[in-house]
């Protein structure tokens, strides 16, 4: 049985998000190196780079991470849509990502900011399909993160939407 002094504190889950904190069993295993085309580049505090110190992810590498949809409403879409990919916990867990702030850029450089620990309370997925398919980036892909809006009431906010990113390419972990 568990007791509260078995548990991680708040911090140690945050500082250590995924490796052992959110017990993701990938995350003890050392990042590949992409084959094919970079698709994201995680930068900035990261235990576990595969460039440098930079984290690359091909879409191949991103396919193989535990795979999440959902269909939400979200203001861009008419109607409800289905996104497929990681967790966003799930991509910062396998380069080892520690902070408080995420910083996602898109192609466009547009950039929003986020609270780490929004993809540990969160389902906040890194859709590489639309639909299931993939995205072209006319239609905000080839990579779009994106809230689960629809499954929690308190998501569907301005706040939550200007967190989500389309044409994502680097997530800057501060």
């Amino acid at each position: 049985m568990r007791t509260p002094s078995d548990r991680l504190d708040r911090r140690t889950v945050l500082q250590g998000l995924g490796a052992v904190g959110l017990g993701w069993a990938g995350a003890a295993q050392a990042l590949d190196q992409p084959r094919g085309p970079v698709v994201l580049t995680l930068s900035g505090q990261l235990r576990k780079p595969n460039d440098g110190r930079n984290a690359h992810f091909d879409m191949a590498m991103l396919e193989r991470l535990p795979q999440t949809s959902f269909s939400t409403r979200t203001p861009w879409y008419a109607q409800a849509r289905k996104f497929t990919g990681p967790l966003l916990r799930e991509v910062l867990a396998a380069a080892g990502a520690h902070g408080s702030l995420l910083r996602a850029v898109a192609l466009n450089d547009y950039w929003v900011e986020l609270p780490i620990d929004d993809a540990a309370r969160h389902d906040v997925v890194v859709a590489r399909l639309l639909d299931d398919k993939p995205m072209a980036v006319r239609d905000k892909g080839p990579l779009f993160m994106v809230y689960p809006f629809d499954a929690q009431p308190e998501l569907r906010n301005p706040v939550y939407y200007s967190r989500s990113a389309w044409q994502l390419r680097t997530i800057e972990v501060r």
